[in-house]
């Protein structure tokens, strides 16, 4: 087994890269200074990157934010809970959060939050009805719904 020593990157091709990486998918400042570490740059040309994708908007949280909600609200079904924590966890605004989840149009949400219960309601197999409910409320908690939701559709399906 080699050895091989870490290479060292110049600033320009840690700026590249960076551009790249930003303009391939929206990214937050901590995914950003995350990958910065990983490269294992100063802490100055690491502040340098960084004012850099922001002066040339590679690097817009709130952007991010918004792309974030609206994306896993509709790809993968999330409701507003799980999206705020899943933010609050890279650091975003509550400023941000709050105006990233008014992107998500709330009869597009009602909506895909019925389909999602009756959905996962069928494909459960439990019996019994206590079982059953349970199954069920585990599943759109996890998911991120909101409880109120949750019960009054846990009602109507499992009387």
């Amino acid at each position: 087994m080699h050895y091989k020593p870490q290479q060292s990157v110049t600033l320009t091709e840690a700026l590249r890269k960076m551009e790249h990486y930003c303009a391939y998918q929206d990214r937050c400042h901590k995914e950003v200074e995350d990958k910065l570490y990983s490269m294992k740059l100063i802490p100055e040309a690491k502040e340098k990157i960084i004012l850099h994708l922001i002066e040339h908007n590679f690097l817009n949280e709130e952007r991010f934010a918004k792309s974030f909600a609206r994306g896993k609200h509709s790809i993968k079904k999330w409701g507003k809970q799980r999206i705020t924590q899943e933010l609050k966890q890279r650091n975003i605004s509550a400023f941000l959060i709050k105006s990233a989840l008014n992107e998500i149009d709330i009869e597009e949400y009602l909506s895909t939050f019925h389909q999602l219960a009756e959905k996962k309601n069928s494909l459960i197999s439990e019996t019994n009805v206590h079982k059953r409910r349970k199954k069920l409320i585990a599943y759109l908690q996890y998911r991120g719904w909101e409880s109120n939701l949750i019960f009054e559709k846990v009602k109507e399906l499992n009387p």
